[in-house]
């Protein structure tokens, strides 16, 4: 008789922690192309120039390599404007809109099932602090894995192995809510269960399916 093949992850195996997203699963993206977008429209800035300079400085960014002042010099300041650095972080951190939907079926997770909650995410640290902050996500989330923080950042397998460090739950115990593809596939690289998330009632169905179900 064959033996079963080692790779496969053991679905057959409670689940006891959670990884997650924010950006597209708790909270809108938070400086995504369409943020920069309206930015662009609202202080009238050569769209062209802005997301080419943002593209050459933002994964540094987001690693906590480049600070936030720094990043607004290259990618907005590097001439005089009009209007201030206070009135764009103003409009940029306006752009973060929650899920409450997916924040209250996170919790409602956590303390039916008693889930560690583990966030993996790519965000800049003062962007971070601000969406951590404005919607209390500190209440229910016991570790953030951020690339500000750890200076990784996904697509780099080495984040999630830091997670699954952190975290000290076999990958077979832990489900992944993603909004990425190719993040999800990663994940499920290391044996953890994977969730494409793209809208609220199937991300709800497909955890149901692994029997973490609430009433919604």
């Amino acid at each position: 008789m064959k033996s079963p093949q080692p790779n496969l992850p053991d679905y057959t195996s409670k689940i006891n922690t959670l990884f997650l997203d924010i950006g597209g699963v708790l909270l809108t993206d938070g400086w995504d192309h369409h943020a920069r977008k309206r930015a662009a429209k609202h202080f009238k800035l050569d769209w062209g120039e802005m997301e080419e300079r943002h593209g050459l400085n933002f994964e540094t960014h987001e690693e906590d390599k480049l600070t936030f002042n720094e990043y607004l010099e290259r990618v907005i300041f590097y001439e005089r404007r009009p209007f201030t650095r206070a009135e764009f972080r103003r409009f940029m951190f306006a752009q973060s809109k929650p899920d409450a939907g997916m924040i209250e079926l996170v919790r409602s997770l956590k303390f039916k099932f008693r889930l560690k909650i583990i966030v993996v995410s790519n965000e800049s640290r003062e962007l971070n602090a601000h969406r951590i902050s404005k919607f209390k996500l500190a209440g229910f989330v016991d570790a953030f894995i951020s690339s500000c923080y750890v200076r990784l950042r996904k697509p780099d397998a080495d984040i999630y192995k830091l997670a699954l460090d952190v975290a000290q739950t076999p990958a077979r115990q832990i489900v992944y809510i993603e909004n990425t593809p190719l993040f999800v596939q990663i994940a499920e690289g290391f044996g953890i269960r994977g969730i494409l998330h793209t809208d609220y009632k199937s991300t709800c169905a497909k955890l149901a399916a692994l029997g973490l179900e609430v009433a919604v």
